[in-house]
């Protein structure tokens, strides 16, 4: 995601809300990929993000790694991290499997 004018608070860094929205929709990636989606649609639960570290330039890549996936809901662990590989965000997000 690129961090820009449409992503940064007004202080020029990275909005934590643009840091969650990216990581949400990664740990939703991963969720659809396991689910019959025929069945079934992916909705987010919850979310816990810390935000580590500012980012005001370049891009953000999130990276989703399963903790648990269930029949009705799996937890993710996702890492916002910038250009350098350095971690800007560590969020956790549960997401619902729902018919």
């Amino acid at each position: 995601m690129p961090v820009n004018e449409r992503t940064c608070q007004f202080t020029g860094h990275i909005h934590g809300g643009a840091s969650v929205r990216l990581a949400e929709s990664a740990a939703g990636v991963g969720a659809c990929m396991n689910i019959d989606r025929e069945k079934q649609r992916h909705v987010g639960l919850e979310v816990n993000a810390n935000h580590v570290r500012g980012a005001n330039r370049g891009f953000v890549t999130a990276t989703a790694r399963p903790y648990f996936v269930g029949r009705r809901t799996s937890v993710w662990e996702v890492k916002v991290t910038n250009e350098e590989g350095k971690l800007v965000s560590a969020v956790r997000c549960t997401i619902a499997h729902v018919a």
